[in-house]
């Protein structure tokens, strides 16, 4: 019985340390808070203060934005204004949906099949700023983003991307120089994690969105990569959520946006506001898996001592045997 008890407790090791490795990038993000990359607000000058010219401008000026063609609805229009009208000095590129495969067909023909067969417009829309960053070079902004001030200080980094809540980067603003290594090996890895996930925010989120991009930037940093701050630098630096939209001297604003959020996303939200109820549910259910595995080897050894195959359901022993009112051992199946 102890040799029984020992084989079954290692094949459950195995597949449990096998789970846990599958996830660890995963589990990872849930301790990571960005903080040695961040961007402090005391190293970024004030709005219209004279030292933002003496920064280094490592990022080229220019704005790029994604939409399906070149009518962008009404009630992103007022966000698209600022960026512009902020910026008159910057090149601006929208990238509807032609503009994005003409690029992926001349620059990256290795990546148009997986481009034309996303299931989902919005993975096409996440890949294309990617690719546009890694080969021009210059800062994205999501049209539900708006500009509080000009962006001049955050030109000075050879990359960044800024923090979400709970864990992890998004993707809705970014900037790098062209090339960055980072933004390289973002579009090297989309092929390998494009799988349909079922739910349709879950493949989007782990195939092109903010969670995809979030374990590749992990795989980043250990790599040893995220290191240097000037024009041939690799790192990437964490714009937090102060500086990003929650004051007036923020960069940005946000408007209404997630357009493409559908019943399984709301899911989703539900559960990450119910996440310590899962938690107590999932450890509750895995226990319970746990004795039902348990209980179907042990009537696995106790028919395999039976010569003949079948065993009377009334005459197979009990799991414990009862020594007195209070005490129970686990039965042996090898003395019955």
């Amino acid at each position: 019985m102890r040799r029984g008890l020992a084989i079954f407790l290692f094949i459950n090791a195995l597949i449990v340390t096998f789970l846990v490795h599958s996830v660890f990038t995963l589990l990872t993000l849930l301790i990571e808070d960005g903080s040695t990359d961040a961007i402090h607000s005391a190293e970024i000058p004030a709005p219209n203060s004279p030292l933002i010219d003496s920064l280094p401008q490592l990022i080229p000026k220019i704005i790029h934005q994604t939409y399906i063609n070149e009518s962008v609805p009404e009630h992103w229009r007022e966000a698209q204004s600022s960026c512009i009208d902020l910026h008159e000095d910057y090149e601006y590129k929208l990238w509807t949906d032609a503009k994005s495969r003409e690029l992926i067909a001349t620059e990256y023909p290795w990546f148009l099949t997986t481009f034309d067969n996303y299931t989902h417009p919005i993975q096409r829309a996440d890949a294309i700023r990617y690719f546009v960053l890694a080969h021009y070079g210059g800062t994205y902004i999501d049209l539900d983003d708006g500009c509080n001030r000009r962006l001049d200080p955050l030109l000075s980094y050879p990359s960044w991307v800024r923090k979400t809540a709970p864990t992890g980067i998004s993707n809705d603003a970014m900037g790098a120089i062209p090339g960055h290594p980072f933004f390289l090996l973002v579009i090297e890895s989309l092929r390998e994690y494009n799988r349909d996930w079922a739910l349709p925010y879950i493949t989007v989120m782990y195939s092109t969105g903010p969670l995809f991009l979030s374990v590749i930037w992990k795989k980043y940093m250990a790599s040893g990569a995220d290191v240097g701050d000037g024009i041939s630098g690799g790192r990437v630096r964490i714009l937090m959520q102060d500086e990003y939209n929650r004051h007036a001297w923020s960069f940005f604003s946000h408007h209404r946006g997630n357009s493409w959020h559908g019943k399984d996303a709301r899911f989703i939200f539900w559960m990450g506001r119910n996440w310590m109820l899962l938690t107590a549910g999932g450890f509750l259910a895995a226990a319970v898996v746990g004795m039902g595995l348990w209980w179907v080897y042990g009537r696995v050894l106790l028919l395999g001592q039976r010569k003949g195959g079948k065993v009377p359901w009334r005459q197979m022993p009990p799991f414990w045997r009862r020594h007195s009112q209070k005490e129970y051992e686990l039965l042996n199946r090898h003395e019955v």
